[in-house]
């Protein structure tokens, strides 16, 4: 049987979305002269090298990119990030990821940051599908939908044409 799938966000509506969390990024951190865009790999990542690019654009804000590399099947496993504690202590940070299904990967990269002191920790996602069974949330979120647990949200950022679409 053939799955149709419905497009969520246009390359447009996606590319919108992006700097639009990019400047409440920059108005959350206004006092800031750095901050880290922690992306989780690999969609995540992408969003936070997009976010960087504007961020750097819009403002007068350093952004730093880190990447966060977390096994989604298990979670539990150590993370890996391509910055060492020092590098992030005592900074902003923004935690990154495309969809917040479960809140399962974003709960487990909350965690992992939390074991230096940070002067202020941010999550932003591009989709949130409100299907959460750890208490997390979006602080910067691009569109929040109501799926069904069955529904899966498929997002590429890669090449000339992004998209978001359920299937």
């Amino acid at each position: 049987m053939l799955k149709l799938k419905n497009s969520i966000l246009s390359h447009d509506e996606i590319n919108n979305k992006i700097r639009r969390i990019a400047y409440q990024i920059y108005e959350s951190n206004v006092d800031e002269t750095e901050v880290i865009l922690a992306g989780i790999d690999s969609n995540g990542y992408i969003l936070a090298k997009k976010l960087k690019t504007i961020l750097a654009k819009i403002s007068p804000i350093k952004p730093i990119l880190c990447k966060v590399i977390i096994n989604k099947k298990e979670p539990i496993q150590p993370i890996k990030t391509s910055l060492h504690k020092e590098e992030y202590c005592n900074k902003s940070i923004v935690l990154i990821d495309d969809v917040l299904n479960s809140g399962t990967t974003l709960v487990y990269g909350v965690k992992h940051f939390l074991d230096v002191p940070l002067k202020q920790f941010k999550t932003a996602v591009l989709v949130n599908r409100n299907h959460k069974k750890y208490p997390v949330k979006a602080d910067f979120k691009g569109i929040s939908l109501s799926t069904s647990l069955n529904e899966h949200v498929e997002i590429i950022l890669e090449g000339k044409t992004f998209e978001a679409y359920l299937k």
